[in-house]
């Protein structure tokens, strides 16, 4: 068996799509196709059912992608020990993360990584959505809650608090509220439902019973952006919210807290450049923890 075909099949297994493994593995399409063929034939067995829309794994194929990934394990880890791979940090490391995280605290901080490392290149992937590191969607997912299955390794990075904003001109205009009650004269801003992905981020009941926005936005910078612009009164992180001065912090008792974690898969843990920008998260938020609180 060939240890080029197998991890040629892992990408494909996680890309779902044998297109977009070729465009990740940098191959053509037709080469990854004739190399899972290869695969099959050396194991006697079909992996993969190739529909027009994609890939999907059969029973065999579920099973071998087990065995496939402690494979990939143990090659990782085995050319990390004899220091035939990652002598230097260099490559690419894409970080999944919360637009709030990704954009407004870690992207104007990066630079001191970059020029440490000048052969790394960081994709940073600030979208209100969930990663899977299974399938390599990310290397290093910032997540809001830690994750209790799979193959993970999971470090806590910072607790963080949320309460409600408004802008000062609209607090000129429409007063400032004294109690949950008075938010039913108020316009309110809130997150779209049933995009939010994490139970963690569904707060509405938490801050107040009944809340019902009048305007709703999937990104925690659009809701933010909101606020700032007059809208009405939102639920904003509050690293965010107290980098503006001219936003107001209503009915500060009411505000709750979430955690960052940062996480990736255990087979990448030797990697050096995981390692490093894992490592480099982790000491920007301790440098800079007066901000969270």
């Amino acid at each position: 068996m060939n240890w080029d075909d197998v991890r040629i099949f892992l990408a494909v297994a996680r890309a779902g799509q044998i297109l977009q493994a070729a465009r990740r593995l940098g191959l053509n399409h037709a080469t990854v196709a004739r190399r899972l063929s290869s695969l099959e034939e050396a194991l006697q067995a079909k992996l993969l059912k190739r529909h027009t829309t994609g890939c999907s794994l059969t029973p065999e194929g579920e099973s071998f992608l087990l065995a496939a990934e402690r494979m990939e394990t143990e090659m990782l880890s085995a050319r990390a020990d004899i220091g035939a791979a990652d002598t230097s940090v260099s490559g690419v490391v894409r970080i999944g993360a919360p637009d709030g995280f990704g954009v407004a605290f870690l992207a104007p901080r990066l630079a001191p990584l970059l020029e440490q490392y000048p052969d790394l290149t960081v994709q940073l992937v600030p979208v209100p959505r969930s990663f899977s590191l299974d399938r390599r969607e990310a290397d290093i997912v910032i997540t809001v809650e830690r994750p209790s299955q799979g193959r993970l390794v999971a470090r806590k990075l910072v607790d963080y608090s949320l309460g409600f904003y408004a802008s000062e001109d609209y607090v000129e205009r429409f007063g400032h509220p004294a109690s949950l009650d008075d938010f039913k004269c108020h316009r309110l801003i809130g997150f779209v439902e049933d995009l939010i992905y994490s139970p963690s981020l569904n707060y509405k009941a938490e801050m107040m019973r009944g809340y019902q926005p009048q305007f709703e936005c999937a990104s925690a910078l659009g809701q933010t952006e909101a606020v700032r612009a007059g809208l009405g009164i939102g639920i904003l992180h509050g690293f965010m919210a107290r980098e503006d001065p001219n936003l107001v912090e209503i009915l500060p008792e009411r505000r709750i807290q979430r955690a960052y974690w940062a996480v990736y898969h255990e087979s990448t843990r030797q990697l050096r450049r995981i390692k490093a920008v894992s490592d480099f998260v982790y000491r920007l938020v301790e440098q800079e923890r007066a901000i969270f609180r």
